[in-house]
């Protein structure tokens, strides 16, 4: 047994410098060969300890610790998206994670996306304050130790710095986390540290190294050993076409040791599948496995933890997140078994009921089941890929038990091309998961309440008016006087009731400025026609008339309150206690 190096992931919303920090730490501009400086693939760079000691000087002795874990295995992620795709079996790949947050921008959409899924896979986290260069008033001197920098700033530049980070604090405490500047935790286990730093100018980076390194020796050193003897344990991160290799599998390994010539058993969205290694390629340190510059070298083995590229044939149906474990000949149907059943917690076609989800990694697919769980939403299909016909097939046919479920959710996947119709079925995609899931709640509660508006339409909704003096038009046949709509709003076809509770007559007609209108709202002044009533017999001038609501749809109105406005609901009330006079139980 010995120790691994811990896998740090950096996670943050898009363009808060993931890369650029690493960048510096490891002395490369890998930032800037990405398309659009945006990181579009997961890269993993192994730091050895020698660089750590290097970056930290004689920060690192003030921690007291004696260090033998071999150094930091980075993993660079687009974003939120990728680090889904960093998953072993209950959890998340990565022992630690760099949450990176402009601190002129804050949280952001994606960082609270990550810190979701960082909550969800109960992944530990330091938080980098990146960019302080940009602050107001801030003045680099990266020669000295960042305290030492902050507090001989101008007066502008330390309110800022201040400011800001506590303003994150109190982001953090909303979220349930409790946080602090990392000179000033308190308790590591209780708290989140939080570094300042620029990867511009370096400034705040060897504390950021001090802290993730004194946290992982600390904190890990169980989870941290590992067995060199026994078997690779590891997952897939993306799949690539290598010139002269063909397809090839950019992989961490997190356990054990992988050579040459093993044997590997994969999960796929069908049976897993056991294939040879035909070469391991190994990043040299301190270079990004992603980045095209970057030379790898044949190694004979490779052992946890490791970004390594892995060449074997008959790797076409593997996924990005599908898990492989190396073994040997005489275990390759236990071992398969084993991944079928891993892979299939989380590709489920479970429960009868439920919307149908996509997305475009294992990772991602069991981030967002996670998260739907959570608020309880029924999942009847998961599945990995673009959305198909079979999908849309298989969320109609929820649509005639409930509407709200013939719905399909996709992240990061697309529409197959020869799609032309949706039938019943309600798609929704994007690239962030939670955005997805309030995307679907907002459709939810938009479609309920057009529903309810359809069943509203049909009911008599409580009106109250007052028979204006001097607004006699003509008396009966049908009486057309003048009213002030005093509360509610009146409809064509509305019955209405003096305080009696009687019905008497019917609004046949409403004039609004000369021309026919189907409703009237309260503050409003209209000629109504009424059928069946004389004015000066069944009706006065200066008369309060109500709309007379049935028993059966004050019931509905009751189940459907949520639509009316809170003047509506009183109405509804005092015409509720005229009609009790009548009959005690009325409505109940």
């Amino acid at each position: 047994m010995r120790m691994r190096q811990p896998i740090v992931a950096f996670v943050g919303h898009i363009d808060h410098g993931k890369t650029s920090l690493q960048d510096y730490i490891r002395h490369s501009s890998t930032a800037k060969t990405e398309a659009g400086l945006i990181t579009q693939h997961i890269g993993s760079t192994n730091i050895p300890l020698e660089t750590v000691k290097k970056l930290c000087g004689k920060l690192l002795e003030a921690l007291s610790l004696k260090l033998t874990i071999p150094g930091l295995l980075l993993i660079d992620t687009p974003g939120h998206a990728a680090f889904t795709n960093l998953r072993k079996r209950g959890g998340n790949l990565a022992d630690i994670a760099v949450l990176v947050i402009d601190i002129m921008k804050g949280v952001m959409p994606q960082t609270l996306e990550c810190i979701e899924i960082l909550k969800q896979y109960k992944t530990p986290f330091v938080i980098a304050l990146n960019k302080i260069d940009s602050l107001p008033g801030w003045q680099a001197k990266k020669e000295i130790a960042l305290l030492q920098n902050i507090s001989s700033q101008g007066a502008t530049a330390q309110k800022e710095i201040e400011a800001r980070l506590y303003e994150l604090v109190g982001k953090l405490s909303e979220l349930g986390f409790s946080s602090e500047r990392f000179d000033r935790v308190e308790d590591y286990t209780k708290q989140i540290a939080i570094v300042p730093a620029s990867a511009l100018t370096g400034e705040g980076i060897p504390e950021l190294l001090m802290v993730l390194t004194g946290l992982c020796q600390r904190f890990m050193e169980q989870k941290l050993n590992v067995d060199m003897e026994g078997n690779a344990k590891g997952t897939i991160l993306e799949i690539k076409e290598e010139q002269g290799l063909g397809k090839t599998m950019d992989a961490i390994i997190y356990d054990g040791v992988l050579k040459k010539g093993d044997i590997i058993v994969i999960g796929t969205l069908a049976e897993p599948i056991s294939t040879k290694v035909k070469a391991l390629l190994e990043p040299a340190p301190l270079k990004d496995m992603k980045d095209k510059k970057t030379k790898f070298m044949q190694v004979p083995e490779v052992s946890a933890a490791s970004g390594i590229k892995i060449a074997a044939p008959e790797i076409e149906e593997v996924v990005a997140g599908m898990p492989f474990r190396s073994c040997s000949q005489e275990e390759i149907a236990r071992v398969k078994e084993e991944i079928k059943k891993e892979v299939k917690e989380v590709i489920i076609e479970t429960e009868d009921k439920g919307i149908v989800i996509k997305a475009d990694s294992l990772g991602s697919l069991e981030a967002l089941i996670k998260l739907l769980k959570e608020k309880s939403l029924s999942v009847k299909k998961a599945s990995i890929g673009n959305i198909s016909k079979k999908d849309i097939a298989d969320a109609s046919a929820n649509y005639e038990d409930d509407p709200f479920s013939a719905v399909i959710l996709g992240f990061n996947v697309e529409l197959m091309p020869d799609i032309l119709a949706y039938q019943n079925a309600k798609i929704i995609t994007h690239n962030v998961i939670y955005r997805l899931i309030e995307d679907f709640e907002k459709w939810k509660e938009e479609e309920k309440k057009k529903l309810e508006s359809q069943k509203l339409g049909f009911i008599t909704k409580p009106c109250k008016l007052q028979i204006l003096r001097g607004y006699v038009f003509r008396q009966s046949n049908p009486a057309i006087i003048g009213v002030d709509i005093l509360a509610g709003s009146l409809k064509t076809g509305t019955p209405l009731m003096k305080k009696d509770g009687i019905a008497i007559t019917e609004v046949k007609n409403i004039q609004h400025d000369k021309e026919n209108v189907e409703s009237a709202e309260r503050g409003k002044q209209v000629a109504v026609s009424l059928a069946k009533v004389t004015v000066g017999r069944q009706i006065n001038e200066g008369d309060i008339l109500y709309s007379a609501i049935s028993e059966d749809e004050f019931r509905k109105l009751k189940e459907l309150k949520k639509m009316l406005a809170p003047e509506e609901k009183e109405l509804l009330k005092e015409i509720a206690s005229i009609m009790r006079e009548i009959n005690p139980v009325w409505g109940i």
